[in-house]
């Protein structure tokens, strides 16, 4: 215990040090929410990457997943690395960069204003990023939560107080640099962690082809399979399907959240952005790989200790199950690579809203004129309000993890997935499509959590935002076009950086 103590008294420490060393960044409004738009490739790719992967992934998608679908649960992670980093960086990041910036936006929401010439866009935005960065929060403290209790016996109440207030102090002082600094650091000790323990697990199952052997005995519980052994060990698992949707909720998603997004508006050039692509999809492979990979061997671990009372399988609880018989220095580690991943993905969902909530509804709505300092006094006071909002539902979380985080990604990413990537490429976009898609993202995710219609959230997520792609180009066809003035002022800040850049080949020849 003493060992585990020490281990998160020094990781606490750091990151309150990093806060505090961040806050000469935080003077302007720029400086706070984007990092004055200098931040490196290694910080950005790693903020990206730990902001994408969290306890949600970790303790609540792995284990779900990982019981469903066995080891093909692996290939969730594949598509995370290849569609949710590697394509997200290729198709998004430099055209978010050089548009963002042309736009002078900071925000998503903003960026829509912007873009479509429509205030009401933008405040319809920053509320629905609002509303459901929430439910997201709230899994977040309820998966990192679990694992804490299981290596301190802290109760749940505490330990998300705790990790709350810690992540509130050095955001608060910080800003986004200090979120992009620690998002750093907490990324290196996720790597280390998660190959560690996934050796760990897979020694104390007698090595890796015996647990997979171990794996093929036994039997599915998915009526198509009829109960055949075998299933837990196939190359597309025993549904095929419903993996399929898994698959394009979590990575094709990432395109849609703000707080993903933002991390391309804050990177200091284009060239940093080729570096980004790379680092990011190979630490994409690692920890989400990785995790999946580990909770495919879950049904190694069928104990009474993952069942609620009623017989069911209480899915936040198979990781932390796996993880307990290991050595405290392993469960040290363990929990803080959660905590590093959680926190992280923490910050930028409180600085994203925060930020949101400022600039793109109170700012000249509800106050008209607000000074940078009152600002960013503003969004630290919201972070303070978020925080305690979030901790509040976890408390007493209304579903499990997945289905949480399952809501969150299916409103977000189907509501500004498809406007937001066709408005980076077309100039046919218009503002009644961006209006259909935030009706369809939205109204299919909620409808679906009363209706139950569609078989589950994650899958109600994926349509919303297959949905959306199919509805902004068929309703920009059949509605009034933005003014060519406008759009050809705004699309040639991609012409002006091609006339930059060769420009400034010819001079280096």
């Amino acid at each position: 215990m003493a060992v585990k103590l020490i281990i998160l008294i020094l990781f606490f420490a750091v990151m309150i040090a990093v806060g505090i060393y961040a806050r000469r960044h935080t003077g302007s409004v720029d400086g706070f929410v984007l990092g004055g738009r200098s931040v490196g490739p290694w910080l950005t790719a790693f903020a990206y990457g730990t902001s994408y992967f969290s306890a949600v992934v970790f303790v609540g998608y792995a284990g779900q997943f990982g019981w469903k679908y066995g080891l093909a649960s692996t290939w969730i992670g594949i598509g995370n690395a290849v569609i949710g980093s590697l394509l997200a960086w290729v198709i998004l990041g430099r055209r978010t960069r050089v548009m963002s910036q042309h736009l002078k936006s900071r925000t998503m929401p903003d960026f829509f204003g912007s873009r479509y010439e429509s205030r009401a866009l933008k405040i319809t935005a920053s509320a629905i990023v609002f509303i459901f960065l929430v439910p997201y929060t709230a899994s977040i403290y309820n998966g990192l939560s679990r694992l804490f209790e299981m290596a301190f016996h802290i109760p749940y109440a505490w330990c998300v107080v705790i990790m709350a207030v810690i992540t509130a102090v050095y955001v608060i002082l910080g800003g986004y640099m200090a979120t992009a600094i620690n998002d750093f650091i907490q990324g290196i000790i996720m790597l280390i962690g998660i190959v560690a323990v996934i050796g760990a697990v897979l020694s104390g199952q007698g090595g890796f082809m015996e647990a997979v052997g171990k794996m093929a005995e036994i039997p599915s519980d998915v009526p198509v399979t009829m109960g055949q052994p075998g299933a837990f060990t196939s190359f597309f698992g025993p549904d095929p399907l419903n993996l399929l949707g898994v698959v394009i909720l979590t990575s094709l998603g990432t395109w849609g959240l703000p707080q993903m997004i933002h991390k391309f508006y804050a990177i200091r050039d284009e060239k940093s952005i080729h570096t980004g692509t790379v680092i990011s999809t190979l630490f994409a492979v690692v920890i989400s790989g990785g995790c999946y990979f580990l909770g495919g061997f879950g049904r190694l671990f069928d104990s009474a200790e993952i069942y609620d009372g009623s017989g069911a399988v209480v899915y936040d609880s198979i990781i932390p199950f796996m993880l307990s018989r290991l050595p405290d220095i392993l469960v040290g580690i363990v929990v803080i690579l959660v905590l590093s991943a959680s926190m992280s993905t923490l910050s930028s969902l409180v600085l994203t809203s925060s930020s949101t909530l400022t600039l793109d509804f109170l700012k000249d709505t509800v106050f008209k004129k607000m000074s940078e300092k009152k600002q960013v006094a503003v969004m630290q006071v919201l972070i303070v309000f978020f925080i305690v909002l979030s901790v509040v539902i976890a408390l007493d979380p209304p579903a499990f993890i997945a289905q949480l985080m399952g809501i969150s990604w299916g409103a977000l990413a189907g509501a500004f997935l498809a406007p937001f990537m066709y408005g980076l490429y077309w100039k046919g976009v218009t503002r009644a499509a961006v209006w259909a898609s935030f009706i369809a993202g939205v109204g299919i995710t909620v409808s679906n959590m009363f209706l139950h219609y569609i078989e589950s959230s994650i899958n109600a997520g994926a349509i919303a935002m297959l949905a959306g792609m199919i509805i902004v180009p068929v309703v920009s066809l059949a509605t009034p076009k933005l003014s060519k003035d406008h759009l050809d002022g705004i699309f040639a800040c991609y012409e002006e950086r091609v006339t930059v850049k060769k420009k400034h080949s010819l001079k280096e020849d």
